[in-house]
Parts: C-alpha cells; sequence; structure tokens
C-alpha cells in the first residue's frame, strides 16, 4: 500500500494521529531517497533517460560502429560498462534504488555488443551480418551473444539484485528461442517448427519466472515480472501460429486461454489476463465468422453468456474472501504466501 498524504488525513481523521505527528510523518518520508519504482515524474525521468542510453547502444546502433574494428567496439563496450558499474555503485551508496537498477541493466544491455566486438577482433564472426542486424535478424550465431549477456545477467542479478535488470535477460531469452529454431532446422523458414519451439520456449520462461517468484516472495521486490511478460507472448505467439484444422484443436486452444485468464487471476499477473482475453476473442471471432456466420441465434446466446459471466463476477466479489480461503488452504505453504503477498 502506497502511504499518501489523503491516508495520514484519514488516520488523523480516526485519531490514530495527531495533526503534527502526521505533517512530521509525512515531511521525513518524503525527504527519503526512492526506494522502487512509483509512477512520479522524478521516475519517469529516470526511466525515460535510461531507455534512450539503453537503446542507443542496442535498437538505434548504426553502421558508423562498424569502422572502429572488433577491437575498437570491444574496447568501447568495456568503456561503457565501467561507467556504468560506476553509476550503479554511486546511486546504491545514495539510496536511490532506481537509477542504480537503470545504470545496472545498461551494464548488461552492453554485453552483446562486447561479445560481438571479441568476436570480429578474433575473426570468429561467420558472415557479413553487423551487429544492427541482432536485434532485427533471426540468426543461429546471435546464440554466443545471447549466452553471454545471460552469463553476465546471472552475475549482475546476483551482485545487485535489482528487479529491472531482469528485463535485458527476459529479451534475451526471448531472441534466444528464436534463434534455437533457426539453428536447429538449419536458417530454414520453417515457421510451424519456430513457432513450436518458440511455445516451449514461452512455458519453461513462465515456469522459471514462477520459481523465482516463490523464492523472492518475502523481498518486497518483483523480479519475475519480465521474465512472465517475455514468457507469455513467446508461448502466446507459439500456441496462436500452429496451424490445425480441426474444430477440437481450436476448441483447446480456446481453453488453453481460459486458463492464462485464471492464471493472471490466481498470480495477479495481468499479461497472462491481457493474452489470454486476446485469444479467446480470437476464438469466438472464429465462431462468429465461420461456424455461426448465418445464425441469428448467435449473437444472442454470446450476449447471454457475457451476462453470465457478469453475474458470476458478481457472485465472486460476495463470496471472494471464503472462496479464497477455502481454495489457498489446499494450496503450499510457499504458494499461500506467494499470492498472500502479491494480492496485497
Amino acid at each position: 500500500m502506497k502511504l499518501t498524504k489523503a491516508s495520514l488525513d484519514s488516520a488523523v481523521n480516526e485519531g490514530i494521529l495527531d495533526k503534527q505527528q502526521a505533517e512530521a510523518l509525512y515531511t521525513f518520508l518524503g525527504a527519503q531517497p526512492d526506494s522502487g519504482p512509483a509512477f512520479s515524474f522524478t521516475n519517469i525521468l529516470y526511466y525515460f533517460g535510461g531507455l534512450i542510453a539503453i537503446g542507443a547502444m542496442t535498437l538505434f546502433m548504426n553502421l558508423g560502429w562498424e569502422q572502429f574494428g572488433g577491437w575498437g567496439i570491444l574496447f568501447i563496450a568495456i568503456l561503457y560498462a565501467g561507467i556504468g558499474l560506476l553509476l550503479t555503485g554511486h546511486f546504491q551508496r545514495g539510496g536511490h534504488a532506481v537509477p542504480a537498477g537503470i545504470c545496472a541493466t545498461f551494464v548488461i544491455a552492453m554485453a552483446p555488443l562486447g561479445i560481438y566486438g571479441l568476436q570480429q577482433g578474433m575473426g570468429w564472426w561467420p558472415d557479413d551480418t553487423v551487429y544492427r542486424d541482432y536485434h532485427h535478424y533471426i540468426k543461429w550465431h546471435w546464440i554466443y551473444l545471447e549466452l553471454g549477456t545471460l552469463a553476465i545477467g546471472a552475475v549482475m542479478a546476483w551482485r545487485y539484485r535489482y528487479p529491472f535488470m531482469i528485463m535485458p535477460v527476459a529479451v534475451t531469452l526471448w531472441y534466444m528461442s528464436m534463434d534455437v529454431a533457426a539453428m536447429l532446422t538449419g536458417g530454414e523458414a520453417d515457421y510451424l517448427f519456430r513457432a513450436f519451439v518458440s511455445l516451449w520456449f514461452g512455458i519453461l520462461m513462465i515456469l522459471l519466472a514462477f520459481w523465482i517468484d516463490i523464492r523472492s516472495r518475502k523481498s518486497g521486490q518483483d523480479y519475475a515480472f519480465w521474465l512472465y511478460l517475455f514468457g507469455v507472448i513467446a508461448f502466446w505467439c507459439g500456441l496462436s501460429l500452429q496451424h490445425s484444422d480441426s474444430e477440437l484443436s481450436r476448441f483447446i486452444y480456446f481453453c488453453v486461454n481460459l486458463g492464462l485468464i485464471l492464471a493472471g487471476a490466481i498470480l495477479v499477473r495481468r499479461v497472462f489476463v491481457i493474452f489470454g482475453a486476446l485469444g479467446s476473442a480470437v476464438y469466438i471471432g472464429h465462431l462468429a465468422s465461420t461456424i455461426f456466420q448465418d445464425s441469428w441465434l448467435f449473437p444472442i446466446a454470446l450476449t447471454a453468456i457475457g451476462l453470465g459471466i457478469i453475474y458470476l463476477g458478481l457472485f465472486w466479489q460476495r463470496n471472494e474472501a471464503l472462496i479464497t480461503q477455502k481454495t489457498r488452504a489446499l494450496l503450499p505453504a510457499a504458494l499461500r504466501e506467494l499470492l498472500a503477498e502479491r494480492a496485497s
């Protein structure tokens, strides 16, 4: 719960605090360094500046950097990473968690550039692609950049433990899901196989995120967010790109998406709900345009189902505490603690 001036005023009205205590507490808390992310103008500036810096060395790289050669690129990457580490330590000592986390993330984002420079300098680069293509094309030899980034990301996460640092790790795993498929197919455009690999990579990322969620449930930090996000993206895209002419398979697809919505409600993760709703809408659109395109009863039935779901929501709201209590009693203790933390 975020402590605001209004909540302190409410405490004064309830007689919990007097007005002088509330003013003193609000002044004291306002003077403390930021301890985590919040939607404030200060944090908007932090993230905006950080993403510009990260984007400059990743998404927005141009061909001009190739003139430095492999060793020059490696030296510059090490220099930038060193500056990022110095800034991370500086902000950490000052108690500024958000800019410290962003600078640590910048260090991880420099890893693929440095590995690319090393490979170029050693003459190990296999073709005429350049670093700028890393974020635009699927190639098997990006695997070395990705493995190195994961290794550096693991070390940085172990050392600094800022949630935003997981973002480049999650993106790298997402990239790897595509590049591994390209490697297994010898570079051929077998889209069904690539979708299949993406689906299973997504499942593994979601399971990894869930494990991290359980392990970090008492830390007060959300380390699993980015893994959930890109894991669900990889899984849902891989699932949605599977080809089938069977109505049973399409109905199973619909049920899986309903399962995503349920998982999102249980874990309090919106990304599951969003993609589950998209998949459900795709299936309902298929029914409306193909199966029941000439049926006047289908819109009526669909309306009734929608109103029934609204009624189910009303029933849930009235009995949520009792249902939640009985359901959670059946779960392992670690999962109960995680759900209680997420709900709060």
